[in-house]
């Protein structure tokens, strides 16, 4: 039997290999006759440059960058063989998981870190730079990635704004033009919603990053103002800004990509082309994926859907493995999951200390899990 192992990581417990590695090395004590084809994925969050760094090989370069409270922190860019391409990845200097929980405040967490790994990557010699965009902890539209670039937000008395979301309110023009040398801007995003609305960037992601109702209305209000900046004052920036698909992801960081002239391209999509996903696909019996929570966002443009309907389209059945499922069966199978399983359930419910064990233990739940489906699906 041949299987393909292509997971997501589990955000703040293991990365896309760590899981496919447990899963497989559970799946090898009940039988090790089968063949096991390991394809970690990333969607454009947290692991992308990791996991393209594995498939593509190239040169990982270290950037020394800040955090969303502009800390020092570690980031780096992946340059392709040919020096032509750079990948990079938001969540090493914007990332939710680089602030505690008290530290969350979406009000005035900054892109800026973002802004000094782009410089990088230009000052590498690439002509296009895919920015993988997921898991940030802020919502400043990319202002401050603007910033770091070269290009300033102003107050009407024409000083420099604040960064984060919240003094945007006041934005009233731009200063200066961004250092891009003619680079072309890709995000690699896991999500399709807008800027701004009901949909947007503040209402549907600012609440997990620390922000109440009225910060979310106040944020959604700012980032209005700043796309109507930019529209006037960005040479190229698209029209109607605020509602272009994608322009929401990591907190408005897709519709600055957008206004500067970029595009926005799938982060699975970018990541199954260059791990050759669908040649893999092609020539399996089982499809194993997974990710740290299976819920509703997971069947929009994540990695567990692309898998997910890769492998119906081939009528290939597809398990998922999740540290939590909240998804209805229904649901998940209407986008190709022949089954989920819960690392939760298997250690015996949250009443029971699932959720802990799930957490603390997910290596070892995993392996379990890759023992427990080799039974079920090896012939």
């Amino acid at each position: 039997m041949r299987v393909l192992l292509c997971p997501d990581k589990f955000a703040g417990t293991l990365s896309a290999p760590e899981v496919a590695a447990a899963v497989a090395d559970g799946w090898r004590t009940v039988t090790d006759g089968d063949e096991l084809l390991i394809r970690p994925l990333a969607d454009g969050g947290p692991g992308f440059v990791e996991v393209l760094a594995e498939a593509l090989g190239g040169q990982r370069l270290p950037v020394s960058t800040v955090d969303p409270l502009g800390r020092p922190a570690a980031g780096e860019i992946l340059l392709t063989t040919d020096g032509a391409t750079a990948y990079l990845e938001s969540a090493q200097a914007c990332g939710l998981h680089l602030l505690g929980t008290a530290e969350r405040d979406p009000k005035t967490t900054t892109s800026y870190g973002l802004g000094l790994l782009v410089a990088a990557a230009v000052e590498s010699g690439a002509r296009t730079v895919v920015i993988g965009l997921g898991g940030s902890a802020t919502n400043d539209a990319g202002a401050g990635m603007l910033a770091a670039l070269g290009v300033s937000p102003l107050d009407p008395s024409g000083a420099a704004l604040p960064y984060g979301g919240a003094a945007l309110a006041l934005v009233d023009a731009l200063d200066g033009v961004p250092r891009l040398r003619g680079v072309r801007l890709v995000a690699a995003t896991d999500v399709d919603n807008p800027l701004l609305g009901l949909h947007g960037a503040s209402n549907v992601f600012g609440p997990q990053k620390g922000a109440d109702r009225a910060d979310v209305l106040l944020l959604d209000a700012a980032l209005e103002r700043f796309a109507e900046v930019l529209e006037r004052d960005l040479a190229g920036c698209p029209t109607g800004l605020g509602t272009l698909p994608g322009g929401g992801a990591a907190g408005g960081i897709g519709a600055a990509i957008l206004a500067l002239g970029g595009g926005c391209a799938s982060g699975i999509g970018v990541v199954t082309q260059a791990t050759r996903l669908d040649a893999a696909l092609d020539s399996v019996d089982l499809v194993i994926t997974g990710e740290g929570s299976f819920d509703h966002q997971s069947l929009r443009g994540k990695v567990v859907a692309g898998v997910a309907g890769a492998a119906r389209d081939r009528g290939v059945p597809c398990v998922v493995v999740a540290g939590q499922v909240s998804t209805g069966r229904r649901e998940a199978a209407s986008a190709g999951v022949t089954d989920a399983y819960s690392l939760v359930e298997h250690f015996g419910g949250e009443e029971r200390g699932g959720l802990d064990a799930a957490l603390s233990r997910p290596a070892a739940g995993l392996h379990a899990l890759g023992a427990r489906l080799a039974r079920q699906w090896s012939r």
